[in-house]
């Protein structure tokens, strides 16, 4: 097997990573929630307070981040994906209205990708990578991406380091274990989780994963939302884990765009077809 160069010769590569979505998940839900002012502050405080903070935070530790971020939310604030990128960090595609492809009928989610990238491209930001919604991709979804000159997807559960999908698309995939939506979610209606947990115990559990990460040579990608680790004792957290990470002296912070090029330039990143499964009805009916 091929020696693999993507790390860099660190230990792990990090990628922090958020997701603006604001007021997208919640519009998703039901158009009516726009006329509840306690939902959509919620929503708002991503954005509005989160991004500023996160990006102060960003820039003290001196380490790179991506930024996902729905059209819908960059066409409702059309300075936002410049600020972020004015700080040296990545503004990549996170669909246009936040609804995920699995839900879509045909046609709508090509429709709703291209939007997306109308919006960046009438606001100069480049783009060169994806997140489905909710992580919840389609074959359409991978095939738009290559279509469209994207470079990487960050949407998939196959490995815990990049691999190539059907030989085409960098595919730097995630996990549940590390997205703040599991600890921290919570609303009444719509009900978009149900636990908050305590940040130190997420900033221990991260910082497990981490290890493990350094251990096995991968790629220790944190998804965030600005409205949920945004808020005040979850920042400190974040603080102590990049501290961490840096004091560990073998990881690497890195945007995921340059993560996706590392992983392209290495021989020795696999590539994996999306699988075609012949599933019996009368086994599995539904």
């Amino acid at each position: 097997m091929s020696e693999r160069t993507w790390t860099r010769g660190a230990a792990a590569v990090a990628t922090l990573t958020f997701d603006v979505d604001a007021e997208t998940p919640v519009l998703a839900e039901g158009r009516h929630y726009a006329e509840q002012p306690m939902v959509m502050s919620h929503q708002a405080y991503g954005p509005d307070v989160g991004v500023p903070r996160i990006l102060d935070l960003l820039d003290e530790m001196g380490v790179p981040a991506t930024f996902f971020v729905p059209g819908w939310v960059a066409e409702q604030r059309p300075k936002l994906a410049a600020s972020i990128v004015e700080r040296g960090h990545e503004v990549a595609h996170h669909s246009y209205s936040h609804r995920p492809p699995t839900s879509l009928p045909a046609g709508a989610e090509r429709a709703d990708f291209t939007r997306a990238l109308d919006v960046f491209a009438a606001q100069g930001i480049e783009i060169a990578g994806h997140r489905a919604a909710l992580w919840s991709a389609t074959r359409e979804t991978l095939s738009l991406i290559a279509e469209y000159g994207l470079a990487y997807d960050s949407s998939l559960m196959g490995d815990d380091r990049p691999y190539l999908v059907d030989g085409a698309v960098v595919e730097l995939p995630v996990h549940w274990s590390l997205d703040d939506w599991e600890q921290y979610a919570y609303l009444p209606a719509p009900r978009i989780g149900s636990v908050i947990e305590s940040p130190v115990k997420v900033e221990r559990m991260w910082r497990a994963e981490l290890d493990g990460m350094r251990h096995y040579g991968c790629l220790f990608n944190v998804c965030m939302h600005p409205f949920l680790t945004g808020r005040p004792g979850r920042m400190l957290a974040l603080r102590n884990l990049i501290t961490y990470a840096l004091e560990c002296g073998d990881v690497t912070f890195a945007r995921c765009r340059d993560v996706a090029a590392w992983a392209r330039a290495d021989t020795g990143t696999p590539s994996r077809p999306l699988p075609i499964y012949d599933v019996d009805a009368d086994v599995y009916p539904r």
